[in-house]
This record gives structure tokens, C-alpha cells and sequence, in this order.
């Protein structure tokens, strides 16, 4: 409709430029249109009547495509899933929460649904079993990424080792990552920086325990950076940015021709925190050249440096510094922040983690990292918080690269993957009927582990595309939930009771609480 009022704006404005003659008031009465058309424009001119047809024609043509659609040629079908739109398929449908509405369609149309996000083919899974098929048996041909337009502006142009294309570059950079960062021994190195980190946090709460303050946990939790560093940098101000507008629903992703309007403004706020983004990373890295020995901050980032300032590397030219910046930001403090609210919001739970650390810590120290495979309990409580709280409720989407049939379905070259590992941690098919109540007793003689291997729990993916970061996260989360249970109780503030404690989410490429974790520490060492 709007091509139509906007053509007809056009013949008004060029039938007064033209001067045309207006049709006397009887002609006007006799065409019924007088009292609704400016004078100017003539109903009876071919020219005119030409128009009103192709307006009428673009503006039907998408519903004829749509009923009188060509049949499906004989073979495998799609998976079941609701009927699409023109145009928009089934964006409508998403709502505010996009795992759970999918979580129910599911329930309606089976675990491997279709469903067309504007023009692009999706499936979504939602079950174990199926995620296998995917992430496992035809691992190689889901192995690639969507290009959508967070990846394309805020990593470089898909260069970030989660967003690019499987290939070449993909290998050379997972490769480096492997080697040179995450790999057990360069983790192990970062002990130092992680200790001198978690023991101030750690006194920051101490001095929010001694004036009986209301503490903000998720921002006493930052590990990473000093306390100046963060104020000069505010990474956490860009991660907090960046993570809604990476896991949006963007329309310019599903209706490509609707990009350069930018309707949402996504394009405009996300090319502005590219800048400062960038400006961030420049002067950290600036930092580091600085200095003769750069690997003294025993950091991701100062290995990279390393690797830059070796002219023999095979991973990065000395003036390549858009891989520098491919540091990942660690979506672990989510994870953290959950766990802590669960553990609140569970008394019951909370009082069997601090016995347990107790027992094998002891009231007169700090948990250490040593300390952590002595902590089965703990490990399950870190299990159950992935579980029902997922930092990435789709995992990252993967996209198949040819034609393949699963399980007896059609699958068309270029379909985005959608496994809904939210859905899968609450059904009760899988978890039994408590399936929604925090109790990490449920994996006791279970054995199930995180690393992609049993696809009841993969909260790090499974298969080539894994996050890497995996044994880094996994450290970080154990070592500051112990940290935080063993050294403090938690009261939450204004005499609110545990079970009153909101749990409820925010969609994004993570999934975030939808208000802060406050709450009163009391120190207990």
C-alpha cells in the first residue's frame, strides 16, 4: 500500500507541474471519484489506468506466488514446521523469547521443525538425538556460519574464529588458537593473572560484607583487566553492548533487501561500537608493543602480541593487527552470575556447596585451582547452571554448505541450524519430570560431561565448530562460583525471600538476566 500512496503523491505533484485540465465537477460526480481524487488526475487516461494496474500488481503478486506455489518435486520433503508468510515466513512468530516460542513449536510439530525467517530456510532442533545427527554424523556439511551483519561489522568482516566461513582461513586461525592460546599448558600459565584477579574481587565484596552494602555481583565479578585498566578501556561497558545487538533478530539478516533502510538502526549503533571497539583494542595492543617484554601480562592478549612480534609465525604478519583483535570476549561471568542466583534462590543447594567446600577446604583459606577436581559437588552445580541457564540458548547458528537429507528430511544447501539447547536442558524426556527445579544431585551416577561428547549438555557446542575457550570458561566459572560460595552468605536486600528471586531471561547472543543480581555479602572465612 505504501508504493501505492507514494505513486500517487508522484502524479500529483507532476500533473500540477504539468498543468493538466482538471475534469469539470459533473465529469467528477459521473466517475464517483470527485470527492476523493485531487482534480488533476485523470482516471480515464491509459497512462494512468497503466499505472493503477502495475501498483495493483506488485502489491498482489507475492500472495498469487504464495497460493498458487509450484508443487514440490517427488523425494524428501522438509521437516514439518507452521505454514510461512510472504515475505516475512515466520519472523512473526519468534515473540520477545525466541528459544522458548520455538521450544513450544517444537512440541507441536516434532523435534527437527522448518520454519522461513523472511527469505531464509531454517531448522531448528530440539532434542538430543537429533542435535547428534547434525553436530556429529554430518558435522562437515553444517560446518559453515551465516554471513549476517553483526559478524560483517563487528568482527572485521566475519574474521572472528566463531563467525568465519569454514575454510582456509577458519583452519589457520583455529590452528593458532589451539596452539599458541587456549591449549591446556598456555591456560595453566594464566593462573597467576586469574588468582591476583579473583583476590580482588574478592576484597571488593569483603568491603561491601563490612558496611552491610547492597553489591552488584555480576559487576564485582570482571576478571581480566585492573580496576583502572577497566575504567580506562570499559570492556565490560562494550561486551554488555555488543552481545544484544550480535544475538538480535535483525531484519536486514532475513529480508536482504531491507538493509540499507536500516528500520531497526541496528546497522548505524553497531558501526559506531566498531569504532570504539576498535579504538579499545588499538590502545591495548599499543600497550604491549610497548613494553620489551610484552609476554609479562601472561594474558591471551600478550601471546598474540608475541606471535606478532615473531617474524617466523605462520599466523600473523607484524602489521596484521585485525587477528589481534580476534581475542574472544569470555561470556563466563553470564554463567557465574546465574550460578550465584540459582545457589541464592536455593538455600537448600547453597548449604551442600559450602560444606562440601568446608570439608576440602577449610575455613582458614581460599580456594585454589588445585583445589577444584575435589569438588564433585561443585561440578554439578556448575552442570545444572548450564543446563537450565544456557549463555547461548542456539548455540551459534550453523549454516549447511550442500543439499543433505536427515532423518528422512530435506535439507536445502544454505538452511541456517538452529539447535535449541535451551529446549533441550528442560525436557523432561530427557531430565525427567523436575526437568524445570535447579537440583544438581540429578547427575549423580550420570555420566555426562560438557565437552560435546553427550548432547544432552552441550553448552560449548560439539563437533569442528566447538568453542575452543572451552577448558578456559569451565576454569574460570568453577574456580569464581567456589570462590564466591565458600568466602560469603548471601541475604538479598529490602528482606526479599530466596524464592521471590527473579530468574527470568533477556534473548541476545547471549542470554543475560533481565535485571542485576543484587545482593548483601557477610563474609564467613
Amino acid at each position: 500500500m505504501s508504493n501505492h500512496f507514494i505513486t500517487l503523491s508522484y502524479l500529483r505533484r507532476t500533473n500540477r507541474t504539468n498543468n493538466t485540465t482538471e475534469h469539470t465537477p459533473q465529469e467528477g460526480k459521473n466517475l464517483g471519484l470527485y470527492n476523493h481524487m485531487p482534480h488533476s488526475f485523470h482516471i480515464h487516461n491509459p497512462t494512468n489506468k497503466m499505472t493503477l494496474l502495475v501498483i495493483a500488481v506488485l502489491i498482489c503478486l507475492p500472495f498469487l506466488m504464495y497460493l498458487f506455489r509450484a508443487q514440490p518435486k517427488p523425494g524428501p520433503a522438509l521437516p514439518p514446521g507452521p505454514r510461512p508468510l510472504p515475505t516475512i515466513g515466520n519472523l512473526h512468530m519468534l515473540g520477545h523469547l525466541p528459544h522458548r516460542t520455538l521450544a513450544k513449536l517444537a512440541h507441536k510439530y516434532g523435534p527437527i521443525l522448518s520454519l522461513r525467517l523472511g527469505h531464509v530456510p531454517a531448522i531448528v532442533v530440539s532434542c538430543p538425538k537429533a542435535a547428534g545427527l547434525f553436530l556429529k554424523r554430518h558435522d562437515a556439511i553444517f560446518a559453515g556460519r551465516p554471513m549476517i551483519q553483526a559478524t560483517e561489522i563487528l568482527s572485521y568482516g566475519a574474521r572472528g574464529m566463531d563467525c568465519a566461513q569454514y575454510g582456509k582461513y577458519w583452519r589457520r586461525v583455529r590452528k593458532m588458537c589451539t596452539l599458541h592460546l587456549l591449549n591446556p599448558t598456555k591456560v595453566a600459565s594464566f593462573e597467576g593473572l586469574r588468582r591476583v584477579e579473583i583476590e580482588a574481587a574478592v576484597r571488593r565484596l569483603v568491603e561491601f560484607a563490612a558496611a552491610r552494602e547492597v553489591a552488584d555481583v555480576g559487576e564485582k565479578m570482571v576478571v581480566g583487566k585492573g580496576k583502572e585498566d577497566d575504567k580506562r578501556y570499559d570492556l565490560k561497558g562494550v561486551i554488555e553492548e555488543a552481545s544484544p545487538l550480535a544475538g538480535a533478530f535483525n531484519l536486514a539478516d532475513f529480508v536482504p533487501y531491507l538493509a540499507p533502510l536500516d528500520l531497526q538502526g541496528l546497522s548505524k549503533t553497531m558501526k559506531d561500537l566498531s569504532k570504539r571497539i576498535d579504538e579499545i583494542f588499538e590502545n591495548i595492543i599499543d600497550d604491549h608493543l610497548k613494553e620489551e617484554d610484552f609476554t609479562r601480562h601472561k594474558d591471551i592478549l600478550g601471546n598474540l602480541v608475541a606471535l606478532m612480534k615473531n617474524p617466523n609465525n605462520e599466523f600473523i604478519s607484524p602489521f596484521d593487527r585485525e587477528p589481534s583483535c580476534l581475542t574472544y570476549l569470555s561470556t563466563s561471568v553470564v554463567t557465574i552470575t546465574w550460578a550465584l542466583a540459582a545457589l541464592i534462590k536455593h538455600p537448600r543447594v547453597m548449604k551442600l556447596l559450602q560444606e562440601e567446600l568446608d570439608s576440602v577446604i577449610g575455613k582458614e583459606r581460599i580456594v585454589i585451582e588445585s583445589d577444584l577436581p575435589k569438588l564433585p559437588f561443585l561440578d554439578m552445580v556448575v552442570k545444572e547452571t548450564f543446563r537450565l541457564y544456557p549463555v547461548a540458548p542456539f548455540l551459534v547458528p550453523r549454516e549447511s554448505v550442500e543439499d543433505v537429507t536427515v532423518n528422512g528430511y530435506k535439507i536445502p544447501q544454505k538452511s541456517r541450524i538452529m539447535i535449541n539447547f535451551w529446549a533441550i536442558g528442560r525436557d523432561p524426556n530427557v531430565w525427567s519430570e523436575n526437568a524445570e527445579e535447579f537440583y544438581p544431585e540429578r547427575f549423580i551416577g550420570r555420566d555426562i560431561d560438557v565437552q560435546g561428547q553427550d548432547f544432552e549438555l552441550i553448552p560449548f557446542g560439539a563437533g569442528r565448530r566447538g568453542y575452543p575457550g572451552m577448558q578456559l570458561d569451565l576454569l574460570t566459572v568453577k574456580l569464581v562460583v567456589a570462590q564466591f560460595a565458600h568466602c560469603f552468605t548471601w541475604e538479598l536486600p529490602n528482606g526479599m525471600q530466596p524464592e521471590k528471586l527473579d530468574m527470568n531471561e533477556e534473548f541476545g547472543l547471549s542470554m543475560p538476566r533481565s535485571n542485576k543480581l543484587l545482593a548483601i555479602p557477610s563474609y564467613r572465612l
